[in-house]
């Protein structure tokens, strides 16, 4: 059986609940820790040819459509 910290993104993701935990839910200031996640959702997408899983990371259109409005450069 896999453990959690098998799952790409998973640290990312850890990071951005932890960052939403100490500032009681507003993700405003946890913006770098939500573009690092979905960066890292990106990376293992583009590896995997869009057929990667993981626990911590959206469906690829919904990771491509957040970068695209946060104005990052999705490939």
């Amino acid at each position: 059986m896999a453990k959690a910290t098998d799952s790409p993104c998973q640290a990312e993701a850890c990071d951005l609940q932890a960052c939403l935990n100490k500032n009681t839910y507003k993700p405003e200031k946890c913006e770098e820790h939500m573009r690092n996640m979905y960066k890292c959702c990106q990376a293992m997408y583009e590896r995997t040819d869009g057929k990667g899983e993981s626990t911590a990371c959206p469906m690829p259109n919904v990771v491509e459509r957040w970068l695209k409005n946060h104005g990052e450069a999705v490939s």
